[in-house]
């Protein structure tokens, strides 16, 4: 039989490695490899983006070669600063560099050009119908597309025109540049495309210098080729349009940049829609781009995402060519993993009920010992407080305690988290009937650690010394929608927001060492989950976001569920 154990380990390429592979092999492009990640400023950057940042960045980083990042700035009316600044930061933030920044309207000029090349060869033309004529003309796929009218102009009177469109003499609306290529093409993209439209708004680097602007399949691969692009990846959608990426190379004599797609990120109880994105943020469903429930990068971060755990999820989905839907518990469980790994743990009690340790004497405390991670030495590990008086969960206490309930109850006995065994002897009420506080008794010797007592208990929950607690406030997020396909319908994507998305804890008691956290510092709470200090977290006012819970509980707790679409 055959010794495996020893074997090498095979690695499994997917299918654009395998072509980026064969093209090294060949030689194409010289053996080289170069990418781009070309995002629209139009809009924060979301999780769906995170997996072609690191496929494009990731293999240029395999193969020794390089990426560059394109914003797509030829859309003036829906573009910001703020959004070219966020992209970059996001990027970053993954752990990615790029090679060269660009945009295209670097490339303004020479596009105008290439446009001007395409006329003088009788390829394109200046078409004065409106949008919804020249729509109504395109047919169907089965059906030819009718000519404009305009088709025939002679290439003298298309380079007026196109001149003048530049110049800004005609109105918004009123004119286009149109490529010819062929109206009775079953590829509806191949049907005499826009190349040019009138836009009067301002653009956010070039101002008010352009009157025109190339449309979006007219400007992209012509950038890829300017900047040798060897692999212009893209998502699935776009594998329509690559015939006419490929006809204006081919027209225009220029570098041949190759167009591959793969299957976009598609995540349930998420919308990745800018648009829908947006009208979250502008009609104030949540604080912002970044709120803890946007599906956003930036949202991601604030929450506590750490990069590494968004990094080993697109690789744990790898690359497809056809498209499926991800359960957002894969990348929860992506983000547990790391977390578990690198989140200092603290006590924190969100639903203080306080605890009286009669038997404690009245003015002593004393020092315990916590470890900040599971497994490290001695040297990391911290200093917690003790006294008479403590704090614990409120839901950590029963009067009437239901089959296997292990905490606290009548006569009960627990361990407190790195501490003694108490007995619940008794429940002090509020009029109301409600629980104000415990009266308990401690077994002194069975300190963690030292246990001498003997004492079995099957409980153990977690606790804040009164003494020294302090306040702090916790906002528990969760999911942003309520159901798995929450934009697959004819119905308004809002309706399935999930009302108990965010629930914050104004009172929560937590041990002191957490005074000194800094945002975006990472913690396990004990029993609760995963937190990190919010940006707006303050000294004076601490404030935590919940990352994620310590086990996935969402299936259990909610039945409520349509089909991935």
């Amino acid at each position: 039989m055959a010794d495996h154990k020893n074997a090498p380990e095979v690695e499994h390429l997917n299918f654009i490695e395998q072509m980026v592979e064969e093209d090294i092999r060949t030689g194409k492009h010289g053996g080289r490899v170069h990418t781009r990640f070309p995002p629209e400023p139009n809009g924060y950057l979301h999780i769906g983006h995170s997996k072609s940042i690191c496929l494009n960045f990731g293999l240029a980083d395999k193969y020794k070669g390089k990426t560059n990042l394109r914003f797509d700035d030829t859309n003036p009316e829906k573009e910001e600063q703020e959004y070219v600044n966020s992209i970059k930061e996001d990027i970053r933030w993954l752990g990615f560099e790029w090679e060269n920044e660009f945009y295209a309207s670097d490339y303004f000029e020479q596009i105008y050009q290439f446009a001007v090349t395409l006329i003088k060869k009788g390829l394109a033309y200046v078409d004065d119908q409106s949008a919804e004529v020249i729509a109504s003309q395109k047919g169907t796929p089965t059906e030819a597309g009718k000519a404009s009218p305009f088709r025939d102009r002679s290439v003298e009177e298309n380079l007026d025109l196109f001149a003048r469109m530049r110049a800004g003499e005609f109105a918004e609306g009123s004119r286009v540049l149109r490529a010819k290529v062929d109206m009775a093409s079953p590829n509806m993209h191949l049907r005499d495309p826009l190349m040019y439209r009138i836009k009067f708004d301002h653009h956010h680097r070039t101002g008010d210098k352009w009157k025109i602007y190339p449309m979006y399949d007219f400007a992209h691969g012509q950038s890829d080729s300017i900047e040798n692009i060897t692999h212009s990846i893209c998502t699935l959608e776009f594998e329509v349009h690559r015939p006419l990426y490929e006809w204006y190379i081919k027209q225009l004599g220029i570098f041949p940049s190759q167009q591959i797609e793969f299957a976009r990120l598609n995540l349930n109880y998420t919308v990745m829609s800018k648009r829908k994105l947006l009208r979250l943020v502008t009609e104030k469903y949540v604080s912002g781009w970044d709120d803890p429930r946007m599906p956003t990068i930036s949202g991601f971060r604030r929450r506590g995402f750490t990069p590494e755990s968004i990094r080993d999820f697109a690789e744990k989905v790898g690359i497809a060519r056809r498209e499926n839907v991800i359960d957002v518990a894969v990348l929860e469980f992506c983000l547990r993993e790391h977390l578990n790994k690198i989140a200092q743990r603290r006590m924190v009690v969100l639903d203080p009920l306080k605890v009286i340790i009669t038997n404690y004497p009245d003015r002593n405390s004393e020092k315990l010992t916590a470890e900040n991670l599971p497994g490290e030495d001695h040297s990391l590990y911290r200093e917690m407080s003790f006294s008479k008086e403590i704090y614990i969960e409120r839901e950590d206490y029963m009067e009437n305690p239901s089959p296997g309930y292990n905490r606290f109850f009548p006569g009960g006995m627990v361990r407190l988290k790195h501490a003694f065994i108490l007995k619940c002897d008794e429940a002090i009420k509020n009029d109301d009937g409600s629980i104000k506080e415990l009266r308990c008794t401690y077994f002194p010797e069975s300190r963690s650690g030292q246990d001498k007592s003997g004492i079995k208990v099957k409980g153990v929950i977690h606790f804040v010394n009164a003494a020294d607690a302090i306040d702090v406030e916790v906002r528990m997020y969760d999911r942003l929608f309520n159901v798995e396909a929450p934009d697959s319908g004819e119905e308004d994507f809002t309706k399935y927001l999930n009302p108990d998305s965010l629930k914050v804890i104004s009172n929560a008691k937590a041990e002191p060492s957490l005074s000194k956290a800094k945002p975006g510092e990472k913690f396990q709470f004990l029993r609760m989950g995963y937190f990190c200090a919010d940006k707006e977290s303050t000294p004076a006012k601490l404030i935590f976001n919940r990352t994620v819970t310590l086990k996935d509980t969402w299936a259990k707790e909610n039945q409520v569920a349509v089909g991935k679409g």
